[in-house]
């Protein structure tokens, strides 16, 4: 990915290359989201995804408010700047749609991604005791995390 990254075209293909990206970035920590699940999301009007291969960032705006859904990269090609790349490109594909707020939720267990996402200005909100259910059958906390746009 070079320069701002690409919207993405829905369709069930996407869904399947996004379902099968997750699933990488996503191994070992929490459930991977299904092509189906992509699928639906995509169909929305709401819903947007960009980015390319090797990451991608998965939102939605209602009225004046952006999620972010999801965000992946490929293990294979972290620390690269990608997920940077995605979320500036979802940020400003939210101002576009004309959000002027942005939330996510990320596992406190995520170390790298709230490093991320705090270094990109966004602040704790709230946490939700117990919400991600992990791989090894823990769970860990999600902290809210929220960026005026």
């Amino acid at each position: 990915m070079t320069g701002a990254p690409a919207l993405l075209a829905p369709g069930a293909e996407q869904a399947t290359a996004l379902a099968g990206l997750h699933a990488r970035a996503f191994a070992g920590q929490s459930r991977a989201w299904e092509a189906g699940e992509f699928a639906a999301l995509l169909d929305s009007a709401t819903v947007f995804a960009l980015g390319g291969p090797r990451a991608f960032a998965l939102g939605r705006v209602i009225a004046d408010e952006a999620e972010l859904l999801t965000l992946a990269t490929d293990p294979a090609c972290r620390r690269q700047g990608l997920a940077r790349a995605c979320l500036a490109g979802f940020e400003d594909e939210a101002r576009r749609r004309g959000a002027t707020q942005a939330f996510l939720e990320v596992a406190e267990t995520n170390g790298a991604a709230v490093a991320l996402y705090l270094s990109a200005g966004y602040r704790l909100g709230a946490r939700r005791d117990g919400y991600y259910r992990m791989a090894d059958g823990t769970r860990a906390d999600a902290l809210v995390l929220t960026k005026t746009l």
